[in-house]
């Protein structure tokens, strides 16, 4: 204690303290999502059926989404409402990891990590923001290639997995420049260490969105390789005006 340094203790009650919170404030801010339900189940659903057309027109119901079993009703509510409490959350739960990493990093470090703390919580949002902008034109690509004789049936549960896919992974995958950039500004990592496997790094890109992109066709992937490949030439070109900038300040000293 007498170097600054945490008992291993002492870190675990840390880490419990700190992922209680992210438990409490996910689960607080799953209320709103609990309240603005049908809201949100109508967003949902837009892609595949119209709700408030089709209650209009067929007395309540959508051809093409169903919900299975007595308890399929309240389990999708649940499950719906934890999603939005997670996305609401994601400036608490972002902040939280900081201030769990924070206390080994020296002032200057800690302020620089709180940078990207700040810069994170944006892009994960933008990431969100994209990915539900591009899961409509997924969900109508795909379902296109169903036989014209053949209805498709979507159950919502199954539906609501896929849409969680798109925007979690867009999520996490437009963290990418920040945390590059972190490892620079810490001085971990220099721009040309980005740059210079830049032929590695497209293709790791766009291997990461083939992996991970819930639908597997080659469109949504584009979506989300493309603006991840101009991120991360961002980062580094970022990242050299950083080393440039530091250079000079070590020769004027």
């Amino acid at each position: 204690m007498s170097t600054g340094q945490m008992p291993l203790v002492q870190h675990f009650q840390e880490l419990r303290s700190r992922l209680f919170r992210i438990a409490l404030s996910i689960g607080a801010l799953s209320l709103v999502g609990w309240f603005q339900y049908d809201r949100v189940i109508n967003l949902l659903a837009k892609p595949i059926c119209n709700l408030d057309s089709s209650l209009k027109t067929r007395a309540g119901h959508c051809g093409v989404l169903y919900i299975n079993g007595v308890l399929g009703p309240i389990d999708l509510k649940f499950k719906v409402s934890l999603l939005i409490g997670l996305v609401l959350a994601s400036p608490i739960w972002i902040y939280q990891i900081w201030a769990f990493v924070a206390p080994a990093l020296s002032k200057r470090e800690k302020f620089r990590s709180l940078l990207f703390a700040g810069f994170a919580i944006p892009f994960f949002s933008l990431g969100i923001f994209i990915g539900y902008l591009v899961f409509p034109v997924a969900v109508k690509g795909l379902l296109g290639f169903t036989p014209s004789p053949i209805s498709n049936l979507v159950r919502f549960d199954d539906y609501l997995g896929f849409v969680s896919k798109i925007l979690i992974v867009f999520g996490f995958a437009f963290e990418l420049p920040i945390f590059l950039l972190a490892l620079n500004l810490i001085g971990v990592l220099k721009g040309r260490s980005i740059l210079k496997p830049w032929r590695y790094s497209i293709f790791g890109i766009l291997l990461f969105s083939a992996i991970f992109t819930p639908t597997g066709d080659p469109f949504t992937m584009l979506f989300l390789a493309l603006p991840l490949i101009f991120l991360y030439f961002a980062a580094g070109f970022i990242s050299l005006l950083i080393d440039a900038r530091r250079k000079s300040n070590i020769s004027i000293d």
